[in-house]
């Protein structure tokens, strides 16, 4: 509709026709009022013929609920906590699997750890093997000490202190065994998406990717590798995130898992960030003086305001909420590591990790902005689809891939 939309809308009912100067449009018959307040939206019922299938309507009707919208559009819900699962769980005893389960704390009826997720500790005394079983799209699993090798429908695995590797789908058991190991036992970090799985009430119907395998060595080059790259440099991380071939968009561990092998430097500190998928952060190597502190708010300089402090533990877990800010200090001399296990995949997939730095969003807020997203679409982007009439051009063809400026057909490079 274009012109004087106001006269158009102010007209009485049954007489209401384009202004002066618009474009031609046909006299619009409008049978309801004009609803002036909140009083007066009242809407007739109109009579409806008693229908056949009347006593299966009125059990469906039995679980419908309605809610005001301003009271529920943000409900009230049991908070995530800041936790930890300390590392003395998997440094002693038998050979067991120990989960970090804090389904209670959250009103979930399954095991979780966070609202998609489920981590452990597993245990694996020396010359022992376990079994573990998921319903899940992925499992990942980290050394966190120890040597021995996995085995299951996937293959074998050989693994030692620092390697992490992912499956994907697995209908059967996966079978661990210890070789050798310092206190009596290696210990498996071990993050799985069953609770995602039975929340959406499904069971994976395929895999997603391959199994894939990180060693500690290639990892440690790749950040030794960063660092002198920015070295004189001030970066917020120096860290490396770990990617799988079949998540080339996303560049995540797998579909779901996130996962990145972040250092933080003696003596020095990763000023805030938040995103939306709860961390399952494990503290891989941290001497006294390393610790992260969580809170909801920050202040005019970019610190968190009446902050949590959560002191890493070597080889203990610890929960960060979604959405809050957290900083990340190392008020030792040596180098701390930190490994954090995140649903991220799947927000990431869905836009909406939305992942945001301090020193970003104050500087937005001193240039009176505040941003809805930071995800890494531009105005202009979504200017020009629009102008594009927000259409697919043309149906898929083979060999051609669509985009919003220009067709190109991959296989010739000709402009369509």
């Amino acid at each position: 509709i274009t012109g004087n939309v106001t006269s158009f809308l102010t007209a009485p009912p049954a007489t209401r026709v384009p202004a002066t100067g618009t474009s031609e449009m046909s006299t619009v018959e409008v049978s309801l009022s004009r609803l002036p307040s909140a009083d007066a939206a009242v809407l007739k019922t109109p009579a409806t013929p008693a229908s056949k299938h009347a006593k299966e309507e009125a059990k469906w009707c039995e679980t419908a609920n309605i809610f005001e919208y301003g009271a529920a559009a943000n409900p009230v819900m049991a908070p995530i906590p800041v936790l930890v699962h300390p590392a003395i769980l998997h440094e002693q005893g038998s050979t067991r699997i120990i989960p970090f389960d804090i389904n209670d704390c959250l009103d979930i009826d399954s095991p979780c750890t966070s609202p998609n997720l489920m981590a452990s500790f597993v245990r694996v005394c020396e010359t022992e093997s376990i079994d573990t079983k998921a319903v899940a799209t992925s499992q990942a699993f980290y050394v966190i000490r120890g040597s021995g090798e996995t085995r299951g429908e996937h293959g074998a695995v050989s693994w030692s202190e620092g390697d992490l590797f992912v499956v994907p789908v697995t209908s059967g058991a996966l079978t661990h065994t210890c070789h050798s190991a310092a206190k009596g036992g290696a210990a498996l970090y071990w993050v799985h998406d069953e609770p995602l799985m039975e929340y959406l009430g499904v069971a994976p119907a395929g895999k997603k990717f391959e199994p894939t395998l990180f060693k500690r060595e290639r990892m440690l080059a790749e950040v030794e590798e960063i660092a002198h790259a920015n070295r004189g440099t001030e970066v917020n991380r120096l860290g490396v995130l770990l990617g799988n071939k079949a998540c080339d968009q996303t560049k995540t561990l797998t579909h779901v898992l996130w996962s990145l092998l972040n250092s933080i430097p003696a003596n020095s500190v990763q000023r805030p960030h938040r995103h939306n998928s709860v961390a399952l952060d494990l503290a891989v190597a941290a001497k006294p003086g390393v610790y992260t502190l969580m809170g909801k708010e920050i202040d005019t300089n970019g610190d968190i305001v009446d902050p949590i402090r959560c002191d890493w533990t070597p080889g203990g877990v610890f929960v960060t909420p979604p959405g809050w800010w957290h900083s990340h200090h190392n008020e030792s001399d040596e180098v701390a590591w930190v490994l954090p296990m995140q649903d991220a995949g799947l927000y990431t997939h869905q836009r909406t990790l939305d992942i945001r730095f301090v020193d970003d969003e104050l500087a937005l807020h001193k240039a009176g902005k505040i941003r809805g997203s930071a995800f890494a679409v531009t105005c202009r982007q979504y200017t020009e689809m629009v102008e594009l009439g927000a259409q697919v051009p043309h149906e898929k063809k083979q060999g051609m891939k669509r985009v919003w400026s220009a067709e190109k057909d991959i296989a010739t490079g000709a402009k369509m």
